[in-house]
C-alpha cells in the first residue's frame, strides 16, 4: 500500500522563503521515502508530501514543527492512502 504524508505550514508574513529553506533542509530519520516533493503557495505557505510503501497506520518519520516564531499556527498534517483507479 502507498501512503502519502502531507505536512503544511504557514510562515509569518514575509518569511515564506525562510520556511521553505527550513523545510528543504529537514532530513527524515531512518529509511528515505519513495518520493518527496515540496511546494509553496501564496500567503507564505509550504507543503511537503512524502510517499511511503507502508500500511496506513505505520509508524513513519514526519517533518518536525518549525520554531514558533517562524510560523503563524501549528503545522497541519494529513495521511492518505492511495486507491486504485476505476
Amino acid at each position: 500500500m502507498t501512503v502519502a504524508l502531507m505536512w503544511e505550514a504557514r510562515a509569518v508574513p514575509g518569511r515564506g522563503a525562510e520556511l521553505l529553506a527550513w523545510a528543504r533542509e529537514q532530513r527524515l530519520p531512518g529509511r528515505p521515502p519513495l518520493r518527496r516533493e515540496t511546494f509553496r503557495a501564496p500567503q507564505d505557505r509550504v507543503l511537503v508530501i512524502t510517499w511511503w510503501n507502508a500500511p496506513h497506520d505505520a509508524d513513519l518519520p514526519e517533518l518536525p514543527e518549525p520554531e514558533t516564531d517562524l510560523v503563524t499556527r501549528p503545522v497541519h498534517r494529513w495521511r492518505f492512502e492511495q486507491v486504485a483507479e476505476e
